[in-house]
């Protein structure tokens, strides 16, 4: 099923216009694609479209058994959202980090600019930047085309992103061309965000604007995607390969409208024949038989899966799964260490869940399962006969390698405050017993970020807050454990890039 089918005519663009110009035609038709902001998917019972609710309520046990829950999900079939849920204090109206799913939206501008005939995948990296080329050129690297990028298969031996974003004067485009390449471009295939960060530079170097620029009018609109941001390089170029933001249900829009191979109301945004190539198997990055689903094929930054389906994702769970053999879209946000495992549960419960016809509606209250999901909170209670020695107290910290000065804990009933002071000043962090509280907190952080927070007292002498970093996939855990005039300060958070454990340090009422 498609979407709003409107009627409205596909498009022409001219051949050779000025770069990122759009035909006046174009942007007619453009403005007629677009929705009403405000409408939602349409919305269906799981067995008016032919899933069976247990698969769903299946999936939903698997995956608090085996990853610990997910941060939301959204399920299409044949266009209708038929389940969806969001883990408290996660909600639809909050956006969520994607990481590495952005580079499926990266890889749509420049479908898009290849459409426009501003861009061509056999264009040269290195004709884009000639003021940042480095003294000799090598072979490799004159070699090396935008396909190359789109494919990850630019000729370096391993990861280019920490060589090209630790330039030292911000130019992260001349940091990736001064790297080696060391083999042949499109002979090795090698994960590379700093690749897709390429393909953004190219995309606003013949553009003239940024990615997410470039794709408001011509993708976010017409999709009625709204809110979106995207971080950006020192230069101002966006990172292309990660820092996209935006709701589980615009995710559930994007993999629909690749469902639709690139059309929405009626108009064909994309090529289809981009679209075909972009999630079809272009090169090889593994050996398919061992069921891995990053071992399937890649192609313009869009993975190849096992049954059939394709899709983009990003760090620690980000998913956009498209299944065109069972008319579906599963967007999926979360947290976990084993992404494997997530799309394990999904292939053991959702897929034989859909069935060719309708089903009878079932008996049980999915919907109502689905709205009580909730992140886990510490388990404990909300009162110790600590809380009265050690409430409003400080505890001070000599040096240390986290670089915290203090400790205030401020208890009331089942509220609590937590104070903690360090370089850049304090950090307030108010929870409560029984529920999660929201707040801004910006410990270890360059800036405030949106908070929830549970508070509880694990046994007599230990205090345990959970904080829920709620528009991204992090969760940190903040132990305060008290004996006479010490405390040991522990903090840990759920998955990361490095290092998730932080090391005990020990403070002394002062």
């Amino acid at each position: 099923m498609r979407l709003d089918n409107s009627g409205v005519s596909r498009r022409t663009v001219l051949k050779g216009m000025a770069i990122g110009a759009v035909s006046r035609e174009a942007s007619s038709l453009l403005a007629a694609a677009s929705p009403n902001h405000t409408v939602k998917l349409p919305r269906a019972t799981p067995e008016s479209q032919g899933v069976a609710s247990e698969g769903v309520r299946a999936f939903v046990e698997g995956v608090e058994k085996k990853v610990g829950g997910l941060h939301s999900f959204m399920l299409l079939r044949r266009g209708q959202v038929v389940a969806e849920a969001w883990w408290n204090p996660y909600a639809p109206q909050h956006p969520h980090v994607l990481f590495s799913l952005s580079k499926s939206f990266t890889s749509t501008a420049v479908g898009l600019a290849v459409y426009d005939g501003i861009l061509s995948v056999e264009d040269s990296v290195t004709r884009f930047f000639r003021s940042s080329l480095p003294s000799s050129v090598s072979p490799n690297l004159a070699a090396m085309r935008v396909k190359h990028l789109l494919t990850m298969n630019t000729g370096h031996d391993k990861d280019a992103t920490g060589g090209t974003v630790s330039n030292p004067d911000g130019d992260w485009v001349k940091g990736f061309l001064s790297l080696p390449v060391e083999h042949e471009p499109g002979t090795k295939f090698v994960y590379n965000s700093a690749a897709t960060y390429m393909l953004s530079a190219i995309v606003q170097k013949v553009t003239g604007r940024t990615v997410l620029d470039y794709l408001t009018p011509r993708l976010f609109t017409p999709l009625g995607i709204e809110g979106q941001t995207w971080e950006t390089c020192p230069k101002g170029i966006n990172t292309g390969g990660w820092g996209l933001k935006v709701k589980t249900e615009d995710i559930a829009r994007f993999g629909q409208f690749y469902l639709q191979k690139g059309e929405w109301q009626g108009k064909q945004i994309v090529p289809q024949k981009w679209v075909a190539k972009a999630t079809s198997k272009v090169v090889p990055n593994g050996d398919p038989a061992t069921g891995s689903d990053w071992n399937q094929g890649y192609g313009y930054q869009f993975w190849q899966c096992t049954h059939g389906a394709f899709r983009g994702d990003g760090a620690f769970g980000q998913y956009c799964i498209v299944m065109p053999e069972q008319d579906a879209v599963l967007a999926i946000t979360s947290g976990v260490g084993d992404m494997q495992a997530v799309l394990t549960q999904v292939w053991e419960h959702l897929l034989p869940a859909m069935k060719s016809e309708a089903l009878p509606e079932a008996g049980g209250d999915l919907k109502r399962q689905l709205a009580n999901l909730s992140v886990r909170p510490p388990s404990g209670k909300a009162d110790s006969p600590t809380a009265k020695r050690v409430s409003g107290k400080t505890y001070r910290f000599e040096t240390n390698s986290q670089k915290i000065e203090s400790l205030t804990l401020t208890l009331e009933g089942k509220r609590a405050t937590l104070v903690l002071r360090d370089e850049k000043g304090e950090h307030s962090f108010a929870c409560g017993g029984d529920s999660w509280v929201k707040s801004m907190t910006a410990l270890h952080a360059d800036a405030p970020q949106k908070s929830a927070l549970w508070g509880v007292w694990t046994d007599e002498d230990t205090y345990v807050i959970k904080n829920c970093l709620y528009e991204t996939p992090f969760l940190s855990t903040i132990t305060c454990k008290f004996a006479g005039e010490q405390v040991a300060l522990r903090m840990g958070m759920n998955v990361g890039f490095g290092q998730t454990q932080q090391e005990t340090i020990f403070g002394r009422l002062g």
